[in-house]
């Protein structure tokens, strides 16, 4: 799919061709798995895979949507002055959903519009499509209606769409990635306070690939609550010995310490996933700051490592993948990401490997597994923002 042909569509479903062009991207997290609702850091990038919406303002008050992914779904039509979720509009309640909650704080939205939508990030991979949706429609209207809106506010605004709209209980991880994201860097974030630093990502020699082992996350939210539960349980043994919030107040030196006062064995091998990740992840800030790519990569296997041993949220696919990344030449590092039992793990690979790494590893996982993965070469991108036709690519 290039440009040129969504630009034929979009003339196709709407008529007309004063358009806009604008973009949000997917997103990774490179280190810090489970720790955002512990208390800890998180150290996402926005990558280059993402949504594209081609927008043009209408002269009713009738909003028409299109997405290139769901041609079956046919165009969506709603009206601006009805904005409540309707189950029938499937995918576009997450566009509904942005423009509704734009409107209600305050900001002036005016007419319909045309939007056609087009997605490259895989589906079901873990790699943040909702979030992407909401924040390039974010942009879109930003731009479209002359709105200035503080980034945060926007970033907000998306992840109320996803609790309060869609019903999902998630972070604001995803949606500060896509909308924050910044060319050749990490974000290391604190989800409850969002204070955050960039870190330069600088891989000339080396390339980011993700593995995506298809195997879809049916056991990720089920087994997040019960984490989230076991995290919690652990807490409050902790908290009758020592004043803390969170289990990401806790060096891993204090953990070690206390670690026995919490009683169920299985709550403590969570905290300590909790403790030692949010570690592992300021120390993976530090690490590229310093440019040193090896303490960064045997950050991230430790990572796995822990979140396969101590959280328990691998499961086979995921191992395998991981466990045949690090046998090849060339890799720095490997670990999964996102929520686990399935999607996607990435690789820090050096840039001469990557073709015999993805043969070898989709050679291996096939074998173990019984079907293909997919990998997708992928550099820490910009995030949300409107693009001009000049500097266009729908490629990674």
């Amino acid at each position: 799919m290039n440009i040129e042909q969504l630009a034929d569509i979009f003339t196709n479903k709407f008529g007309g061709s004063g358009y806009r062009t604008f973009f949000a991207p997917g997103r990774i997290n490179l280190i810090g798995e489970h720790t955002d609702y512990n208390g800890g850091h998180v150290f996402p990038c926005a990558i280059t895979f993402g949504t594209y919406a081609l927008a043009s303002k209408r002269t009713d008050r009738k909003i028409r949507m299109y997405s290139v992914n769901f041609p079956e779904i046919g165009v969506v039509e709603f009206d601006l002055d009805h904005l409540e979720y309707d189950l029938n509009h499937n995918w576009a309640n997450y566009p509904k959903g942005m423009i509704s909650y734009i409107k209600e704080a305050g900001y002036q939205i005016d007419s319909g519009l045309n939007v056609l939508f087009y997605g490259n990030i895989p589906n079901g991979a873990g790699l943040s499509s909702s979030a992407s949706i909401e924040l390039v429609t974010g942009v879109m209207l930003e731009g479209l209606f002359k709105l200035k809106v503080d980034r945060i506010d926007l970033v907000k605004l998306g992840q109320k769409v996803e609790n309060q709209f869609i019903g999902v209980n998630s972070g604001i991880m995803d949606q500060f990635a896509v909308g924050m994201g910044k060319k050749n860097h990490g974000i290391l974030l604190d989800c409850h306070t969002l204070k955050y630093e960039y870190a330069p990502i600088e891989m000339e020699d080396y390339r980011i690939v993700i593995m995506n082992t298809n195997k879809r996350r049916e056991l990720a939210d089920s087994k997040y609550n019960e984490r989230r539960s076991e995290c919690e349980k652990a807490l409050k043994d902790l908290q009758k010995h020592v004043q803390i919030n969170s289990l990401g107040s806790l060096s891993p030196d204090e953990f070690d310490r206390l670690q026995m006062e919490i009683k169920d064995p299985i709550h403590r091998k969570r905290a300590k996933h909790a403790v030692y990740e949010n570690d592992r992840t300021i120390k993976a800030l530090a690490a590229l700051k310093q440019n040193d790519l090896e303490q960064f990569g045997q950050l991230i296997n430790q990572s796995h490592i822990s979140l396969r041993d101590d959280y328990e949220v691998t499961g086979k696919e995921l191992d395998t993948i991981v466990e045949a990344a690090w046998n090849q030449e060339g890799v720095l590092g490997a670990r999964m990401t996102g929520a686990g039992f399935g999607g996607c793990a990435i690789a820090i690979v050096e840039k001469d490997k990557v073709d015999a790494f993805i043969k070898e590893v989709g050679k291996i996982y096939e074998e173990k597994i019984g079907y293909k993965a997919e990998f997708y070469i992928v550099t820490a991108g910009e995030g949300a923002k409107e693009i001009h036709s000049k500097n266009i690519s729908l490629g990674a």
